[in-house]
């Protein structure tokens, strides 16, 4: 890939990444303190501000060395997690559901609203690629995001979601595996499980579902 070329991509996708990641820490982190935790209030975490929640390694090292390494095909990345103590929730099991998904559904939502300014440039005659590019990143990255984020696994969302959906004992189960489930996760991303049975079908529905919604805006800009 060419240098230039290299740029206008990282350029393209900076600002729908810092925001992807940011908003979704950041939801965590109000959702907490909704529900009872102050932990990341206290420790300055519940901000929109991207540099406390990104990692110099997860956010910035790993997906630039992917990049280069498969030209493209293989992104990954992470941001400082969110620190929260799911004892100090009012109703730790219920609440751990929230706190968890508070993050995939901003991303949902971040979503949303790409594909809104997306709709709305075209229907403007706004012809800028860099724009409709950047439009179409953040959609794509807020999507990779929820979906990612969803698999029912520990320490993801979804994990966390599924230990506090589930009876105790099964609960407890799931819950032993989140110190190795970053390595079982990253395993089945590189079998290319992750991604052909859970991110794509699990994207298509995303796009379907933000088509869907955006219906009515589109009919009235005829």
């Amino acid at each position: 890939m060419e240098f230039t070329q290299l740029i206008q991509t990282v350029l393209i996708y900076a600002l729908p990444v810092l925001f992807a990641i940011t908003i979704h820490e950041a939801a965590h982190g109000y959702a907490a303190r909704h529900f009872g935790d102050n932990t990341a209030a206290m420790m300055g975490r519940i901000t929109l501000n991207p540099i406390k929640h990104i990692d110099p390694i997860g956010t910035i090292l790993m997906p630039l060395m992917l990049y280069f390494a498969t030209s493209g095909a293989f992104l990954f990345g992470y941001a400082k997690p969110v620190p929260v103590r799911f004892d100090q929730l009012r109703n730790p099991k219920r609440d751990m559901i929230w706190v968890a998904l508070a993050g995939p559904a901003s991303n949902f939502v971040q979503a949303i609203f790409w594909a809104l300014v997306l709709v709305m440039l075209v229907a403007l005659g706004q012809n800028e690629r860099f724009f409709l590019e950047m439009c179409r990143a953040g959609i794509t990255v807020n999507l990779v995001m929820w979906a990612f984020n969803l698999f029912p696994l520990p320490p993801l969302d979804g994990g966390r979601i599924l230990v506090g959906l589930l009876p105790w004992k099964q609960a407890q189960a799931v819950a032993r595996v989140e110190p190795y489930g970053f390595f079982i996760v990253m395993g089945l991303v590189l079998l290319g499980v992750v991604g052909s049975y859970w991110l794509r079908p699990l994207m298509s529905l995303g796009y379907s579902a933000i088509d869907l919604i955006l219906y009515p805006f589109m009919a009235l800009l005829r």
